[in-house]
């Protein structure tokens, strides 16, 4: 009697693994896309050590400082989640000149992107519920959910705030909330989900810039306020929308094949970027992006069991006009495993990262 409630047991177990499996299966509907030939590591792209020196900044036990503001005190500012597995629930930290953690801000949720308003406050990018304003004693305002089309904004990203005060952000989906799982799943489905907007805080206006963009991630404004840069992470490209001159409203390719998967961008005071990647690229993705029923079947394996993400530190400077003039790595892993953002500030950089429980400090050497 026992063996037969065992075998039961083990075949309804089996039967419900089976039915979930082909139930992941048919929820994601990926697109072929071919990535171009990866380029070789020469030239300013050949690989090196320069990011081993950097030195870490604890967050007592929280997790996640995907991008990273400065005040005008120099203190720090990251959105953290609980643990590295759990993006469910999540606080902006400060982190003051002597690395005193505290929280900053409940929003319960993990938040993304950061970047200070001319009155400092903090603009911030939160998934599944929008784009806040936080006053200096660290009340949220949200300032927008939707676009003008009452499209939600389930998982903004990135933001940087223009000279003239206008806030360019962007969305990687309007269609599902944010997850882990979720944003696994548009990296394999490769479909322009995302978008870029601008949101006009005297007119209290938002409009979208960019509808359909592939993996809309980091932002970043030119210096002189005439373009700004989207990275398109599942594309391995960044691209730019101009908003002046005889170009205004169009868009093109700032720079493309890059050796990783692109995440933040952000601008130096020169009007150059620096670019930070999560990973550099994975020769098995690219070999089954082409392949939509490969992409199938690797979805629907439970997430413990999909490959995960490499470990190595990788930045990159690019010049204003889309060319890269150095990169920096760690390509070991253990020093920097991931590069979520660039911030820089009084001659260092600071590292973000999605899954790491500490913010890089670099000393920057040109």
């Amino acid at each position: 009697m026992m063996t037969k409630k065992v075998t039961f047991s083990f075949l309804i177990a089996v039967l419900l693994f089976i039915g979930n499996f082909v139930f992941q299966a048919c929820s994601i509907q990926p697109l072929a896309w071919t990535p171009p030939q990866k380029p070789e590591l020469k030239g300013s792209l050949k690989e090196n050590d320069l990011l081993a020196s950097t030195e870490w900044i604890d967050l007592n036990g929280w997790y996640g400082p995907e991008d990273i503001a400065v005040d005008q005190d120099g203190n720090l500012y990251c959105g953290a989640h609980v643990s590295a597995t759990d993006f469910t629930d999540g606080r902006i930290l400060k982190i003051d000149t002597l690395g005193e953690v505290s929280e900053f801000c409940n929003p319960h949720n993990w938040v993304t992107g950061l970047d200070f308003d001319a009155e400092e406050n903090l603009i911030a990018c939160i998934p599944n519920i929008g784009l806040g304003s936080i006053d200096k004693n660290g009340k949220l305002t949200v300032l927008t959910e939707k676009d003008e089309n009452d499209n939600p904004f389930l998982m903004l990203n990135d933001v940087d705030i223009a000279q003239d005060g206008n806030i360019y952000f962007s969305n990687t989906s309007s269609k599902v909330k944010f997850s882990r799982k979720h944003a696994r799943k548009i990296i394999f489905e490769v479909k322009p989900d995302g978008g870029l907007y601008r949101y006009n805080p005297s007119t209290k206006v938002t409009q979208t810039l960019i509808d359909g963009a592939y993996f809309a991630n980091g932002v970043a404004v030119s210096q002189n306020d005439d373009f700004v840069l989207l990275v398109e992470l599942t594309k391995y490209r960044i691209i730019r929308y101009w908003l002046k001159g005889d170009k205004k409203g169009t868009i093109d390719i700032f720079i493309d094949n890059l050796p990783g998967l692109p995440n933040g961008i952000a601008k130096r005071s020169d009007g150059s970027f620096w670019v930070g990647f999560t990973t550099r690229r994975d020769d098995t993705l690219d070999k089954f992006q082409p392949k939509p029923f490969m992409k199938k079947l690797i979805y629907a394996t439970p997430l413990w069991l999909q490959p995960k993400q490499e470990s190595f530190g990788m930045i990159m400077h690019l010049s204003e006009e889309g060319k890269v003039i150095k990169t920096y790595y760690e390509p070991t892993g253990e020093i920097v495993s991931e590069a979520s953002s660039v911030e820089e500030h009084n001659g260092y950089l600071y590292l973000g990262g999605d899954l790491t429980d500490h913010i890089g400090r670099y000393k920057l050497v040109e």
